[in-house]
């Protein structure tokens, strides 16, 4: 496996402990200001989806493949919630287009 790939599941690891364990560690009270709470909440999300964009896009030598990958994918979780299907159709969708493009 590549090595940058371990890296990047070690940064997005790491941050996501830290923003969960940071707070506990030194707030002793409950935090009641939305924004900061929103922002602890989404940034791991965050942080996940913008390490795997690029990576879905380079998924093949042609980018399109990428994006109907990504396409499918999303209008999939969109509508059925269901992440396993979701990579399932994923899978398919880039595969079909590597044989059509």
């Amino acid at each position: 496996m590549n090595r940058s790939i371990w890296i990047y599941i070690l940064i997005m690891s790491l941050v996501s402990f830290i923003i969960r364990v940071l707070p506990v560690t030194l707030i002793r009270r409950q935090i009641k200001n939305r924004f900061i709470r929103s922002l602890l909440f989404y940034l791991p999300y965050a942080t996940l989806a913008v390490m795997t964009f690029p990576a879905i896009l380079s998924i093949s030598e042609n980018p399109l493949c990428g994006a109907a990958a990504f396409a499918a994918s999303l209008v999939t979780a969109w509508f059925t919630k269901n992440l396993f299907l979701s990579a399932l159709l994923g899978c398919a969708a880039a595969f079909l287009a590597a044989i059509v493009l």
